[in-house]
This record gives structure tokens, C-alpha cells and sequence, in this order.
């Protein structure tokens, strides 16, 4: 098989490229190591930056999203049962969208299939070879059969475990990490949200978001050690706890309901240098990684597909390799920044076991700080909603 992308990767960022290259007439090969109804059962994030909305509106496939999508102004910081909103259309003239990532991964596969992009499903054993050659290739197995791909790029969009970044030698390879000492407990229900924005708490007992996907589908979080499993934490108890955490208001009038999805997740930073080794090119969390709490994760790969469309359309209508050649460059400061306010944010609002008396007296310090100040405020809000591409 030839194509002129092969794509590693059938999640939203592999797909969001691929519709993105097709409506510029470049062509595409999707390769997925799971099903379609496996990535659509992901429970992931749903704030889009404006960035991301336009991309998908770009790509064809924002109907649903603008249809359903729900625009967020602004959010509410809540420490010692203290609550204060930040208004980013008022500080930056933008707001971010509700949309779960299911939704628009549906969205996408859905175009994907009426325009006859091909996606193969269920690989195996997929190897990246000469990406450093002016001819790479991707070799596989589907159906128990090799099979080889034949390219002129390959975007590798395959997660934090697959095989494009670790195609990249350890000696070109570098790799930053931070693990923090504490995971997210998170809870997806059948009932209407508590708030029609979302809240960040610290508390003393430590961190809660309420979040949404809909108006009748929430998402909830609390702050848990990394020894808990999700075997020990039954609805009620879950539903007790996020109650002490947040706004006495909003645990009043938080409606409860049996958990449809129910999980921990650890929390890290991470970033691999460089993005780019020859003709292969990592997008999303297959280079980087935020913790949740600036929700960033897709919206830092939504940035790496525009740098790396960008550069594409680039090379094959105007034979100009500029923008691929400092693809890497590019996407690396967007991508520190990012894992910048991210750990920030994090630090802010959560409760480490070694804190100190002193630590804790900062945190509060911060955070009045950032209730007090408009400065402070707007500078949240620019990195919220999104920086500039």
C-alpha cells in the first residue's frame, strides 16, 4: 500500500489529522491497534479551547459540536469554602467548550467513513522503519497477514504506550517527568451538573472538580492516594466525600445517582524531545503529558496537529519544508507553557503529603492572590481558554 501520511494512531488527534489533510487533498492511512468501539468507550476529557472548536469546524466536522457544545465563560476557584469566579470573556473576549471527547471522536469517525478515508483497526506488531530516508515505511499485521504502508511522513498520534516514540533512538531521545504522589478518583454520572460552570475546590481534605458533559451527564473528581483502588470507594462513599470538599452551596444542592464509570487515574508531567526524527513526527500524549487539572492533555494535541497540517499543506503545495522542519521547535514552546500552568495549577489546589506548615500558608497566599488580583486573573484566564497558535 502507498499513501502520503500514514497516521499511528486512530484517536481524536490521528483522526482530527486526517480529516484536516483530506479536505486539502493529501492522502491518509489510519492505523488503529484497538476497535472503534473500544476508542469510543474512552471516558476522557470535554473542555475544548477555541483553538481545537476551529480546527474541527476547519476539518468539516463541527456541526455537532456547535450544536451541542456548551460554552463556558468562566469558572469558579473555591479554597476553604471560599468561592470566586474568574470571567474569561470578560478578562480575555473568548470562552472554552463542553464536548465530551467521545462525542467528538464519534464525530470523526463518522466523517472518516462517509468520505471513504481508510482506517485499518486491530493492528499488530507496527513497526516505524527509515524514518530518517526520503522513503519510510510502516510495516503491521491485521487479519494475522504483514502487511507495508509505504509513505512520504508518518505522524506518530498512538499514545504515551505506543511505538512512535520509542522508534526514536534513547540516545536522540529526551525524556522530562515529573510523578505526582496522588491520583484523580473520577465519576461520570446520569445527573444533572452542580454548577453551570466548573469548580476547582481545595479543601483540607484536598482537591474536587465538578465538571459536566451535558446537561444531564456529570463528571466528578476528588483527589485519592495512589494506593487506593476503585474497589474501595462505593458510590455513597464517593458522593459523602466530594460533598466535604466543595462550596457548602454546591454540596447542598448536588444531586446524587449511581455511577455509570467509575476510575483512578495518576497524575504526571512529561515530555519527550525532540518531536520530530526525520520524516516521523509524534502528536499528543505519544510526546506529552499534563496532569488534568488545566485541561490541557487534548487541547496540546489539538496545537501539534495544526503545527503538523501546517507544515504538511506546506510541503505539498508550496514545496516548502520550513514549517516542518521547526515542527518540533514550534510545538515544544506550546507545549512547556502548557505543562507549565498545568503543574501550576496542580500545585495550587491539591494537598502533598510532605507540606509543610509553611507550604501551606503559600498555597493559601496564591490563591488569594489570584482571587484578589485582575492581573493575576487575566494571566489564568489566557492560559485556560488557550494561547495563540
Amino acid at each position: 500500500m502507498r499513501t502520503q501520511v500514514c497516521i499511528i494512531g486512530g484517536g481524536p488527534s490521528g483522526l482530527l489529522l486526517a480529516q484536516l489533510l483530506q479536505k486539502k487533498g493529501i492522502e491518509a492511512v489510519v492505523l488503529e491497534a484497538k476497535t472503534r468501539a473500544y476508542v469510543l468507550g474512552r471516558i476522557r476529557a470535554g473542555v475544548l479551547e477555541s483553538g481545537f472548536a476551529d480546527l474541527m469546524r476547519q476539518a468539516g466536522v463541527g456541526a455537532r459540536m456547535d450544536a451541542g457544545g456548551i460554552a463556558h465563560k468562566g469558572a469558579v476557584i473555591s479554597s476553604g469554602n471560599t468561592p470566586f469566579r474568574i470571567d474569561f470573556q470578560g478578562l480575555t473576549s473568548t470562552s472554552v467548550l463542553i464536548y465530551g471527547q467521545t462525542e467528538l471522536t464519534r464525530d470523526l469517525y463518522d466523517a472518516r467513513a462517509q468520505s471513504g478515508g481508510e482506517i485499518v483497526f486491530n493492528v499488530e506488531n507496527v513497526e516505524i522503519n527509515d524514518p530518517t530516508s526520503d522513503a519510510p515505511f510502516v510495516t503491521y499485521r491485521a487479519d494475522g497477514t504483514a502487511q507495508r504502508i509505504d509513505c512520504d511522513f508518518i505522524a506518530g498520534c498512538d499514545g504515551f504506550h505506543g511505538v512512535s516514540r520509542h522508534s526514536i533512538p534513547a540516545g536522540i531521545r529526551t525524556e522530562y517527568e515529573k510523578i505526582y504522589p496522588f491520583g484523580w478518583l473520577g465519576v461520570l454520572s446520569e445527573t444533572p451538573p452542580v454548577h453551570h460552570e466548573l469548580i476547582y475546590a481545595d479543601s483540607a481534605r484536598g482537591f474536587a472538580l465538578c465538571s459536566m458533559r451535558s446537561d444531564h451527564l456529570s463528571r466528578y473528581y476528588i483527589q485519592c492516594p495512589l494506593s487506593d483502588h476503585v474497589e474501595d470507594w462505593s458510590d455513597a462513599a464517593f458522593w459523602a466525600e466530594l460533598k466535604r470538599r466543595i462550596p457548602e452551596g454546591a454540596a447542598d444542592r448536588l444531586i446524587t445517582g449511581t455511577s455509570i464509570e467509575k476510575s483512578i487515574a495518576p497524575l504526571r508531567s512529561f515530555v519527550s524531545e525532540p518531536m520530530r526524527w526525520g520524516r516521523l513526527f509524534l502528536c499528543g500524549d505519544a510526546a506529552h503529558i499534563v496532569p488534568p487539572t488545566g485541561a490541557k492533555g487534548l487541547n496540546t494535541a489539538a496545537s501539534d496537529i495544526h503545527y503538523l497540517f501546517h507544515g504538511l499543506v506546506q510541503h505539498y503545495q508550496d514545496r516548502d519544508d520550513s514549517g516542518l522542519e521547526r515542527y518540533s521547535e514550534k510545538a515544544l514552546a506550546r507545549v512547556w507553557k502548557a505543562e507549565r500552568f498545568s503543574w501550576w495549577m496542580t500545585n495550587l489546589l491539591h494537598r502533598f503529603p510532605d507540606q509543610s506548615a509553611f507550604d501551606l500558608k503559600i498555597q493559601a497566599a496564591d490563591v488569594a492572590f489570584l482571587r484578589e488580583n485582575q492581573s493575576a486573573q487575566r494571566v489564568f484566564a489566557e492560559n485556560y481558554v488557550g494561547l495563540p497558535y
